[in-house]
């Protein structure tokens, strides 16, 4: 287990931190970005029975702090969520899927959405967890990369395998395994985010588009292509381009991918770097391709005709929202079973008719098909096993890696 140390962030982790909250993923409003289409009755019968086949023992926590569960006596559980992340009812105010767990369980559900960038969560909850004491919260939704940190500091509960029969059945194949939480001992994704090439048909007028390079390299659309300002976005489909692995890099990749983005900077080629406000620029046409996030894709190909995407020959990236419960949490079995439940496919399929993220659990294509069936066609929010073979996601990174990293990403953009 890492020891904590109080950190100090660099300036370009700083700027790293503006950009987002100005226009990376913290300013994303997620049903505002998507097409929400929700509907469909909830099915609440009875939890399925445990199979003990498969799945494996819960084991003692590395550095986790459990405290005395109260679940059996304390029928509820606290959930804090990133904004528009949850389903929501016609009247704004109701959240059929948590109101379904409710009504079978018994367990009342506490959700608050009081996460707005991971940055500023962890600064939030860092001294209760540093303390040893309880944060308030029995789950908590965190991106890949903080997820990381918190298990290497020993601030998460390892979750009982005995509670999540369904999750553990249930969990696509392409998310079982990160490095920075092998088998998912400590958590489970929320949602899936995945980043492709979009571009505007109209703009291209005809320009084949359908790698990195096409986007750095054809003179054709000098000034018209963008990238995010989000590094391992940006750098991982570079390094994808470059036939090499974002997962197992090495300085050198990581060097040769920033001076490959330079070139194009030099040149002209690159427009600028965005967070999601790409979107209105990839609309107009003055973007006529860019590297982008699914989750807008999904939205503007509803409301724009000309818009598309392609998933490179080389591959895309992936991360993902996790769930976790952080040590001293006083519900830990109530929040298995919320956690558990949100695996079952027909939870997830509302669930994933309504936000349309790449939903993470196997099997709920037919559920969301009598739901939405566009959405269930839609290989970003639902992989085929092709798409879900080309994911690949950013290795996780030391505080140095991470600091000498974002400050050369920082140069390359200008932040």
């Amino acid at each position: 287990m890492e020891q904590y140390q109080p950190e100090r962030m660099s300036p370009a982790q700083l700027a790293a931190l503006r950009r987002s909250f100005s226009n990376g993923r913290a300013s994303l409003s997620r049903r505002s970005l998507l097409r929400a289409s929700a509907g469909g009755a909830l099915a609440v019968g009875g939890l399925g029975a445990l199979s003990a086949c498969g799945i494996p023992a819960a084991g003692t926590t590395q550095g986790g702090v459990s405290s005395e569960d109260h679940s059996a006596k304390e029928k509820s559980v606290n959930f804090s969520n990133w904004t528009e992340y949850m389903d929501v009812d016609d009247s704004e105010k109701h959240h059929p899927t948590l109101d379904a767990f409710t009504r079978r369980t018994g367990i009342k559900v506490k959700y608050t959405e009081d996460i707005n960038d991971n940055v500023e969560f962890f600064g939030k909850i860092k001294p209760q967890l540093a303390a040893g004491q309880d944060t308030g919260r029995d789950i908590i939704v965190v991106t890949d990369w903080l997820a990381a940190r918190l298990i290497r500091f020993g601030w998460v509960q390892k979750l009982d395998a005995a509670n999540l029969p369904h999750a553990y059945t249930n969990l696509s194949a392409q998310f079982r395994n990160p490095d920075w939480d092998p088998g998912r001992a400590y958590s489970y994704p929320w949602q899936g985010i995945s980043t492709v090439i979009a571009y505007n048909k109209k703009a291209l007028d005809g320009i084949e588009v359908g790698s990195v390079s096409d986007l750095l390299d054809n003179p054709k659309l000098k000034g018209r292509v963008g990238f995010l300002s989000e590094m391992r976005d940006s750098v991982g489909m570079t390094l994808l381009d470059m036939g090499k692995d974002p997962a197992n890099f090495t300085d050198d990749d990581f060097d040769a991918a920033i001076a490959r983005l330079q070139k194009a900077v030099d040149k002209g080629q690159i427009r600028r770097f965005t967070g999601n406000d790409y979107t209105a620029d990839l609309t107009k046409g003055d973007l006529a391709a860019c590297v982008a996030w699914a989750g807008d894709v999904v939205q503007l190909k509803a409301d724009s005709p000309h818009v598309d995407f392609v998933i490179p020959d080389s591959g895309y990236m992936t991360s993902t929202d996790n769930l976790l419960i952080p040590n001293k949490a006083r519900h830990k079995t109530n929040a298995e079973r919320l956690i558990d439940y949100y695996y079952e496919p027909q939870p997830a399929a509302e669930l994933a008719a309504y936000i349309n993220y790449v939903c993470p659990v196997d099997g709920v294509k037919p559920y969301l098909a009598k739901i939405d069936e566009e959405a269930a066609n839609n290989p970003l929010i639902i992989p085929d096993k092709a798409m879900a073979a080309k994911s690949h996601p950013f290795r996780s990174l030391s505080q140095k890696e991470e600091t000498a990293y974002e400050e050369k990403f920082a140069k390359l953009t200008g932040a």
